[in-house]
């Protein structure tokens, strides 16, 4: 398999149980693979560079997962390709009260980089159809009986066309979603929980609502897939991707942030004529400077 293989834009749909955890399918070798990684990181840095100094298009990187698929672990890797100057990241955990006040999208809207810039959302707005559908939340949002008083499938089904709908108008405003899933195994899971309370450095990762939430697994994987599906376009597309060896996570991601960033085709500004003609008359009178 290769990287189009797992990505999903609307053309075909999202089957998580037919989908690898890991790269054996694809039979790679690890060796080539953590190479590969670091020659792409130095491809980001080049692509970013160009990418800043355009500054036409913004990029937002979303990732989402069942815990323990290593999210902070890949941030961490995708930031060594890249010039921190450039780039954000955002972690989207449960609500405030203000924004429970606001539309579901309002906080997003605040994490909006420039344009020029990358915005990685650790976790994002789509935990507003994710955890919220598993554990049916919106019966208890402070909303008026009209909305909160739909169906289940109803009340979700709106909320997909709002995030196509506003993906859409990012991307017709400047902005790229690069939207990344990693598909972690149960198993996979299970061995890093247990790692996290067998290391001590590692306790403070692990919290009791984690078994809770292991526990409806079955359901995730459901919303999951079914999120996938109604959200993938060919503007805003997802990639799910294999997240139980964690080398060949980063390289597939690596991947995808080239793709997306070679499709924009970022360039350096061009210098108007009149001060391409001054280049070497600045240039002598740095020359000549005194002192």
């Amino acid at each position: 398999m290769a990287l189009k293989d797992y990505r999903f834009d609307g053309s075909k749909k999202l089957d998580l149980s037919k989908l690898p955890t890991n790269g054996k399918k694809d039979k790679v070798d690890k060796e080539k693979i953590i190479k590969k990684t670091l020659e792409n990181q130095q491809r980001i840095k080049e692509l970013q560079d160009k990418f800043y100094a355009y500054g036409k298009e913004g990029l937002i990187i979303v990732l989402q997962a069942m815990d323990a698929a290593g999210k902070d672990s890949t941030i961490k890797n995708a930031m060594d390709g890249f010039n921190p100057q450039g780039v954000q990241v955002h972690s989207f955990k449960q609500p405030s009260p203000d924004e429970l006040a606001h539309d579901f999208l309002w906080r997003l809207n605040k994490c909006v980089p420039r344009r020029g810039e990358i915005a990685i959302f650790n976790r994002s707005y789509y935990e507003d159809v994710l955890v919220v559908q598993v554990h049916e939340m919106n019966r208890n949002y402070n909303i008026a009986e009209r909305v909160t008083g739909q169906a289940t499938d109803e009340f979700f089904k709106k909320r997909y066309k709002h995030i196509r709908n506003y993906e859409e108008y990012l991307y017709e405003n400047g902005y790229r979603i690069l939207k990344i899933f990693l598909n972690v195994s149960k198993e996979k899971q299970k061995e890093r929980f247990l790692e996290r309370l067998d290391t001590p450095a590692k306790n403070w990762k692990f919290s009791s609502s984690d078994l809770k939430e292991r526990a409806l697994w079955d359901n995730y994987q459901k919303v999951y897939e079914k999120t996938v599906n109604e959200t993938a376009t060919k503007e805003n597309p997802w990639y799910v991707l294999p997240a139980d060896q964690k080398w060949y996570t980063r390289y597939l991601v690596s991947e995808a942030i080239i793709k997306v960033l070679e499709d924009v085709d970022p360039q350096y500004p061009v210098l108007p004529d009149e001060e391409k003609e001054k280049i070497d008359e600045y240039r002598q009178a740095l020359i000549n400077e005194e002192g």
